[in-house]
């Protein structure tokens, strides 16, 4: 990430089991508070946070509840959106986005997209994603030290990011500078960094809109932008909301299967054994793939609000309440994944794992990811390429993207 969110915090948090503390996935420390909480309280009750009061749900099946009832815990940005942080600047600033409506709006808008990521589409997209991982792949230098995070996670992700905006392709860093400051919720803590975010996301609406511009003069196409522009639901989009979903678009193709990717690197090394699985077996990649998505889990949570007064798991939830589905920890729920902390690449319900979501909201991207991660291992097993850490990765501070900075490692051949 470009962007280091600041060390601080409005409030003084005294509350161990406040797990929205960006320092805890900084420091990989958020494993303790998510076993204590599900075991303890499934449904926790935060009072102080640095993003006020909140609802910690934490183990696998409340989190499907909430999620199949949009009416009664509802996404949308008029109530707060899908962050913990109530944005400082919504009074005058709203950004609207489809993830963060109910519906039938989300519907619509969900609907214009959609067939950008239809199996078609992944038939269409693999030759090319192929092609430019090889390539990639055959470019990385063997036993000398580089960053995963950077040439390979950003690297390939900004490709994929590009080429579905049609995107010109001597900017495409710009795709993850955006995504950096536009998915770092901790800056809203901070009024000097807040603006800064404001700043860059401006930056980043300018230059779309240019391209907007540009699709309204063409024919219809495959690309993101020309999908929009050229829809019922969304052609008539103000800047705000226009703003609001390419943020969704970018970050969503962006930040999760980067960090996935990284995740990747880092998990076969950490388990050597189900490295050597994988190995041995290129056939279960496809499922490893699964369980490598679930033991990252990219975005750690997703954010509804009670739309009326409701019970769960036994606790009276008021209507206006905020809730975190923290994904990272139901995807850790040993009731559902037996030896949760492990990455088992032949896990028989890896498939089960909630970081994309559930129900209506399940990410619209999720083929995508799916399709670039498994490349990705299919290229490095046809070059017999292993990916060895060499120091600790550098994570990123923040409770909403679960990810990594850099990630020091060197190639080998097994």
């Amino acid at each position: 990430m470009a962007t280091r969110a600041p060390d601080m915090s409005p409030l003084s948090v005294s509350d161990p089991l406040d797990v929205s503390r960006a320092e805890i996935y900084r420091d990989h420390q958020w494993h303790e508070p998510f076993r204590r909480l599900r075991a303890e309280s499934p449904v926790y009750r935060c009072e102080n946070s640095a993003f006020g009061p909140y609802w910690s749900v934490t183990t696998y099946k409340p989190i499907v509840h909430v999620e199949s009832l949009p009416e009664l815990y509802s996404s949308s940005w008029q109530y707060g959106g899908i962050t913990l942080a109530d944005p400082k600047e919504t009074a005058t600033f709203t950004m609207p986005m489809f993830i963060a409506m109910d519906r039938p709006e989300h519907t619509a808008e969900r609907r214009t997209v959609a067939p950008a990521f239809t199996p078609s589409e992944m038939v269409r997209l693999s030759t090319s994603i192929r092609e430019r991982t090889a390539q990639l792949l055959d470019s990385l230098p063997l036993g000398a030290r580089f960053d995963w995070v950077d040439t390979v996670s950003i690297e390939l992700t900004t490709q994929m990011l590009a080429i579905l905006f049609d995107f010109p392709w001597e900017d495409r860093r710009k795709l993850p500078y955006w995504s950096d400051w536009a998915g770092n919720i901790e800056l809203v803590h901070n009024e000097e960094t807040r603006q800064q975010r404001l700043n860059v996301l401006f930056e980043m609406g300018a230059y779309f809109k240019t391209l907007w511009a540009e699709k309204a003069k063409q024919p219809p196409g495959p690309d993101l932008i020309s999908m929009m522009v050229h829809s019922e639901a969304m052609s008539h989009m103000d800047e705000h909301e226009f703003l609001g979903n390419l943020i969704l678009l970018i970050v969503g193709g962006n930040d999760t299967t980067r960090n996935s990717m990284t995740g990747l690197a880092y998990g076969l090394n950490k388990f050597p054994e189900e490295r050597a699985k994988l190995e041995g077996n290129p056939a279960i990649i496809p499922n490893a793939v699964s369980e490598i998505i679930r033991w990252q889990t990219p975005l750690a949570h997703m954010r509804r609000t009670a739309t009326e007064d409701t019970e769960l798991e036994g606790q009276r939830i008021a209507k206006g309440d905020k809730l975190a589905l923290w994904y990272i920890s139901g995807n850790r729920d040993e009731s559902v994944f037996p030896n949760a902390d492990r990455l088992i690449v032949d896990r028989e319900n890896a498939r089960r794992h909630l970081a994309f979501g559930y129900g209506i909201h399940r990410c619209v991207g999720a083929r995508l990811a799916e399709l670039q991660l498994s490349i990705l291992l299919e290229e490095m097993a046809k070059r017999r390429l292993r990916v060895n850490v060499l120091d600790e990765p550098d994570r990123v501070a923040a409770c909403f993207v679960n990810g990594y900075r850099s990630l020091p490692v060197e190639l080998s051949r097994y």
